[in-house]
Formats: C-alpha cells, structure tokens, sequence
C-alpha cells in the first residue's frame, strides 16, 4: 500500500484461454500492470492493444450493464467489467469462455443456444388478443412485486455456464428460459400458457432441476432463477392437479 492507502501498482499475470476453428486449445499467459480499479476486462484490452492483437474477447458497455462481457474468472462465472483484479487472491488469474456454450473464437461463445433454450419452453411473450399495445405496470402493484426478482435478466449467459443440469442434460433448457417462463405465467398481457406448460412439464424441464442453487450464486442481478424455478413447480402442480384449469 502507498502511505496515501490506496494500493500501489502491481504486476499481475492473467492465463488467458486461446481457441480458433485453426489453433488448437491452449492457454497463453499476459503480465500486466493492475492498479487498484483495474478490472479484468481492462487487462484484457490492454493485453489486445499492447501485446497480442489476435486476443478475441467480447464487451459493449464497460459498465456492468450489457453482461456481454461474461467469462469464468478463476471458476467462477462472472463479468470481466465488473471484477477487479486487486479482488481476487494472489497469484495467477485464469480467464475461460463461459461453459456448455459453443466457441467462436478465444473468450468468446455463439449465444445462439441461448435464444433457443428460451424457444423449447416458449419463453417468449405471445400478446393477448385485445391486450394494450402499451401497458403501465406500477411498481407498487401486485403484479410487479410478485416478479420483482425476476424480470431484471438480461441473457448475459452466466447462469446457464454455471448449471450443472445443462451440463448433463442438453435438452434442459436452462435457468434463465425457465425464470422468463415464470414471468410470462405471471402476465396478464400473455397468451402463451396452454402452449407453453407442455414443455415445462415434459421430461426435460422442471423435473430436471435438481435445485443445486448455482444459478442464483453466480447471476450478477442478483436474482433468484432458482427460485422462479420452484415457483413455477408449484404452479405446475396445482395445474395438473386441477386438470389444467388454473396456473
């Protein structure tokens, strides 16, 4: 530390995973100089324009608002915007692409998947014949507070990296297609329910969670998708239960 207190320079080296459809995997180590609010996406634009030009990585707003920037920062999922260096433990820092996404090139992943995952639960909102074009929802209503710790997902990917289920279960859609699912049973401007259960229902759905929590450990929202996913359980029971007529 300086005598001012803030925390001095320092040199850190970041292990970078490197993959294109014409190098195999491999991981190539930057040294970098950290100050104390050096992120790792700030290492790894300056690793870009001062020491490897080739290095693929993806960002948009720097700020922790897009989550474009969504890598695994030693194990764990996280924004590269949003983590800084003077944060984590001594020592050499591993930066991967997000899991069970395919590559394209070095950190950065097709988020193609993602959207799909979102279509195998028709977690998509299908406008009510005669619903308003533009509805004001008070965020004081009943309706706003029962999704208030759910609507706030911006698909950066992470939950879905961090989840176990999707690891072993390719046609799990995943807890982010399953937190927008809640959502939209919980709007009333949504058509989408009687084509949307039996998805959430089948096989590969909600009976394959298996409620581990990691989705909700690692979102940088701070939401719950494993809690939207037990919320829609009950919801499915009670619809089952009662033939379909209510949920």
């Amino acid at each position: 530390h300086t005598s001012g207190g803030s925390i001095a320079p320092m040199t850190r080296t970041l292990r970078v995973f490197r993959w294109s459809a014409d190098a195999p995997e491999r991981s190539e180590a930057y040294r970098v100089t950290a100050g104390a609010d050096t992120t790792v996406l700030d290492a790894l634009v300056e690793i870009q324009r001062t020491q490897d030009p080739t290095l693929a990585f993806r960002y948009a707003c720097r700020v922790g608002m897009c989550g474009s920037c969504a890598v695994v920062v030693n194990g764990r999922e996280r924004w590269a915007c949003r983590t800084r260096l003077a944060d984590l433990a001594g020592g050499t820092v591993s930066v991967r692409p997000l899991y069970h996404f395919p590559l394209l090139r070095d950190l950065v992943v097709d988020m193609g998947p993602f959207n799909e995952r979102l279509g195998r639960v028709r977690a998509v909102h299908t406008p009510r014949a005669g619903a308003e074009a533009y509805a004001i929802v008070s965020s004081v209503s009943r309706a706003r507070r029962q999704i208030d710790g759910a609507i706030e997902c911006i698909g950066c990917g992470i939950c879905v990296s961090a989840c176990t289920m999707v690891a072993h279960d390719r046609s799990f859609p995943g807890p982010a297609a399953l937190n927008r699912a809640f959502t939209l049973e919980l709007d009333a401007r949504d058509a989408g329910r009687e084509a949307r259960w039996p998805a959430l229902l089948g096989e590969d759905a909600l009976l394959r969670c298996h409620g581990q929590g990691n989705c909700t450990e690692v979102c940088p929202m701070g939401l719950s998708p494993a809690d939207s996913i037990l919320r829609l359980r009950r919801r499915g029971i009670v619809r089952v239960l009662t033939g379909g007529s209510r949920g």
